[in-house]
């Protein structure tokens, strides 16, 4: 760590913050761009380089990469903080805060100065965007998922645990200029391991899934044809008893009737509710519904004996290339994944995944703001394109509590000028200036919590939370305020929507 923060310190300070993409939620890409030092020439030449901070706990580090990965089609708040508040910023200093494994780059930009800290902790491994005031600011990973004390507008701390003993250097072959392209290399291949190792167990587990389920069908379709035996003896019963309705009692529980064609007795079962002829119906819609399974049953089995057997066949494929006593052969699994059939059924597999986590999202951290009221006082919680929290009150109570209770500082509050509607309030994280996105942000969501929420216009009271009080003896949800401005908002269907699935369960 103490080497990666000199090469960066030497090779690209001074260059300015390009782009950047976040492909996932624990990976960062930064594009730097700057000149540097050329020893051909003795010159200076124009350099691109791109740095990849990464917080997965296994594979976490700072390293060098080829090329920016491919973004996503909707970017993940942390990313879309770094776009909105360092683009064009420049690197200005790299290095270890207290000798740990906390790795701090300092940028300048418009707004004054930030730090990208990226702690290598172990499963508490998380990249933190520090403000001059040394709050954070943003956070890659949840802080419920790493140090629950390190959350939005908490003062950075160094980890409690105390600075470890100086490691072994396992790059200490490298040179300087290969250092963080070696580093990559490195955990790129354990990270291609882990995959194949993650693919394979996700093969394993959702082939056998699938069989179970097959033979289950099968067993099923299986026992519809050999129930649907029956159907020509209730076409038997059903003739005979057309003969003996007269023989018929009420209440009756069975009825003997002779079988000219084969001499012998036969025996009928018959429902005591029913009368005769309802008996008979009853035989005859039985025979047909039989009939019906059976014709389906028939062109269903030899599919279902089919889609068996190519699931057994594929487990067996499995493992013949992965099984425990067998090298892998990573080709040969690509090429089996690659399957048509393989394909479609990891593919229902990650979407069955995607809608259970979709149906029940993992729950948030609390803010500590909220921890000494009731849950009903409690405001809904919604993030806004830059990141930041927006809450918005559920009741005249709640109105109350967060008016002139939760929210403080330098927050801003909204309301609708002449119409009534849910508190709202933008938390700013300590912020003089807040994004003008998240304003936005926060005016869609008043207009949509009020009586106006299906205007195309309407007119957003916006006023630092100072200078809104509670006049004494006021009815719950009513409050005074002074100053402030009045935005007028043009409605979005897109930002509303998107803030509406930004909501936070907690």
């Amino acid at each position: 760590m103490r080497r990666v923060a000199e090469v960066i310190q030497q090779s690209w300070v001074g260059h300015r913050l390009e782009r950047c993409v976040q492909p996932d939620g624990e990976r960062v890409v930064l594009s730097l761009y700057g000149r540097t030092a050329n020893a051909d020439t003795s010159g200076h030449s124009s350099q691109k380089a791109f740095l990849l901070l990464c917080s997965q706990p296994e594979t976490a580090r700072a390293s060098e990469v080829d090329r920016l990965p491919k973004a996503p089609q909707n970017p993940p708040a942390f990313v879309s903080w770094l776009r909105a508040h360092m683009k064009g910023a420049r690197l200005t200093s790299s290095s270890l805060i207290s000798e740990d494994r906390l790795l701090s780059l300092g940028f300048e930009t418009r707004e004054g100065e930030y730090r990208l800290i990226l702690a290598l902790l172990g499963a508490r491994t998380n990249l933190y965007v520090i403000n001059e005031e040394g709050r954070v600011v943003a956070l890659l990973r949840p802080a419920n998922q790493t140090r629950s004390e390190l959350g939005m507008g908490d003062l950075f701390t160094p980890p409690a645990s105390g600075v470890p003993g100086r490691g072994k250097d396992r790059f200490a072959e490298e040179s300087d200029e290969g250092l963080l392209v070696a580093i990559e290399k490195h955990y790129s291949d354990e990270e291609s391991v882990g995959e194949e190792t993650t693919l394979i167990r996700n093969m394993r587990q959702t082939l056998k899934r699938e069989r179970k389920n097959a033979a289950r069908r099968l067993e099923k379709i299986e026992g519809e044809l050999a129930e649907a035996d029956d159907a020509p003896e209730l076409q038997r019963h059903g003739d005979l008893l057309k003969s003996a309705l007269s023989q018929v009692g009420a209440g009756d529980t069975e009825v003997r009737v002779h079988d000219y064609e084969s001499g012998g007795e036969v025996v009928i079962p018959l429902d005591p509710k029913l009368d005769a002829r309802e008996n008979l119906e009853a035989i005859f819609k039985r025979y047909k519904k039989l009939l019906r399974r059976l014709s389906r049953a028939g062109g269903q089995v030899d599919a279902a004996r089919s889609a068996l057997e190519r699931l057994v066949g594929f487990e067996e494929a499995l493992e013949a290339i992965a099984g425990p006593d067998t090298p892998l052969d990573s080709s040969a699994l690509e090429e089996l994944a690659a399957e048509p059939e393989m394909v479609r059924l990891l593919g229902r597999r990650k979407a069955a995944s995607r809608k259970a986590s979709a149906s029940s999202p993992p729950k948030a951290e609390i803010p500590k703001r909220f921890r000494k009221f009731e849950r009903r006082l409690h405001p809904r919680r919604y993030r806004s394109r830059d990141g930041l929290e927006i809450w918005v009150g559920r009741s005249d109570h709640g109105n109350d509590a967060l008016s002139t209770r939760i929210a403080r500082g330098s927050d801003l509050f909204f309301h609708l000028d002449g119409a009534p509607g849910s508190h709202v309030v933008l938390c700013t994280d300590g912020q003089s200036d807040p994004p003008q996105e998240s304003i936005l942000d926060a005016c869609e969501l008043a207009v949509h919590f009020s009586k106006q929420k299906n205007a195309s216009r309407a007119d957003v009271h916006v006023v630092p939370i100072k200078q809104v009080k509670k006049p004494k003896g006021a009815k719950p949800g009513l409050v005074w305020v002074t100053g402030g401005r009045s935005l007028h908002l043009r409605r979005e269907e897109t930002r509303l929507a998107r803030l509406l699935d930004s909501q936070i369960e907690s």
